[in-house]
C-alpha cells in the first residue's frame, strides 16, 4: 500500500474518530451536509444514538432489500443503516457493517446491544476493515449499501471491484455518494479538510459511473441527484470547518459537486 494511500486513510480515520468520540450530529438543524435537500433522518429509528448525520442520501429508500437478504454496509459508522437493514431482512437475514475506524466500531457495537434490547433481533455484525479489501467472503452478499463513504477512498475503482467480488450473482449495489460536476480548483483538491468533508477526493461524475461499469456491473442507474451547496454544511463538524477555511472560495465551490444515489446489478 502506497504512502499516499496510508496518509489518506489516516486523515479520514482521525476525522471520523473525532466525530465518534463526540457523538456529534452533522445536521441537527435539518439541512443535509451533502446537498440542498433535507437530511435523511428516521424519527422512529430503533437506535437514535446511531444517527451521527454523516450521510448524504438514503440507499435504503429504493425498495431493493427483502426479508432473508444478507446486506453489507461499507463505512457503517455508528450503525444507522445497518440497524435499519437488519429490521428489513429479519431473523432469516443478516446485516454486516464494515468500518476501519476503531472508535466508530466501538460505538456501533454498543449501539448493537441497544438494537437487540429494542427489537430482539441479533442479526447484526460489525467488522473492522478497509473498503478496498473487504473482510467478507466471495459471493456471500445479496445487497451492498454505502452512504457518503466511497468518495473518501483513495482507490475507488478497487472498492467497486471488491463490491463486485462479494456480491452473489444477481446481487445489487445501492450507494449514496458525492461526485463532481466539474473539476475542483487546485487549491481545493489539495485541502485535507475538504477531503474529509467528502469533496476533495470525489471523482468526476462520469468517471465514478465508469469505474462501476469497469468493475463488471451492469444496469448502472442514477436513482437520485442533488446539488451540493457549501452554505448548507450546517452543523457537520467536518464540513463546517472545511467551509470556514475555504470561505473565500465558497462561490466557486457551489454547484461543483452533487450527492447521488446509484444502483448497479451484478
Amino acid at each position: 500500500m502506497s504512502d499516499n494511500t496510508n496518509k489518506t486513510h489516516e486523515l479520514v480515520q482521525k476525522a471520523y474518530a473525532d466525530v465518534a468520540r463526540k457523538q456529534s450530529s452533522c445536521c441537527g438543524s435539518g439541512s443535509s451536509c451533502c446537498g440542498d435537500t433535507k437530511a435523511y433522518t428516521v424519527p422512529d429509528h430503533p437506535v437514535p444514538e446511531a444517527e451521527l448525520g454523516l450521510s448524504c442520501g438514503n440507499p435504503l429508500a429504493f425498495g431493493f432489500i427483502n426479508a432473508g437478504d444478507v446486506v453489507l454496509d461499507l463505512g457503517s459508522g455508528a450503525g444507522k443503516d445497518v440497524f435499519l437493514a437488519a429490521q428489513r431482512v429479519g431473523d432469516a437475514g443478516r446485516a454486516i457493517g464494515v468500518d476501519m475506524t476503531p472508535e466508530m466500531l466501538a460505538l456501533a457495537r454498543r449501539n448493537a446491544v441497544k438494537f437487540f434490547t429494542t427489537t430482539g433481533l441479533s442479526n447484526v455484525e460489525f467488522r473492522e476493515g478497509k473498503i478496498e479489501a473487504l473482510p467478507v467472503e466471495d459471493a456471500s452478499v445479496d445487497i451492498v449499501i454505502s452512504n457518503c463513504v466511497i468518495n473518501l477512498s483513495p482507490d475507488k475503482p478497487q472498492v467497486f471491484r471488491e463490491v463486485y467480488r462479494v456480491l452473489k450473482d444477481g446481487g445489487r449495489m445501492i450507494v449514496s455518494d458525492i461526485v463532481l460536476n466539474r473539476p475542483l480548483p487546485e487549491s481545493a483538491r489539495s485541502d485535507a479538510g475538504l477531503y474529509a468533508a467528502c469533496i476533495a477526493g470525489a471523482l468526476l461524475r462520469d468517471d465514478y459511473l465508469q469505474a462501476i461499469r469497469d468493475a463488471g456491473f451492469r444496469r448502472v442507474e442514477v436513482l437520485s441527484d442533488h446539488t451540493y451547496v457549501v452554505g448548507n454544511v450546517c452543523d457537520d463538524p467536518i464540513a463546517r470547518q472545511a467551509a470556514s477555511e475555504m470561505s473565500d472560495q465558497a462561490a466557486s465551490l457551489d454547484g461543483v459537486a452533487a450527492s447521488i444515489s446509484v444502483m448497479a446489478a451484478r
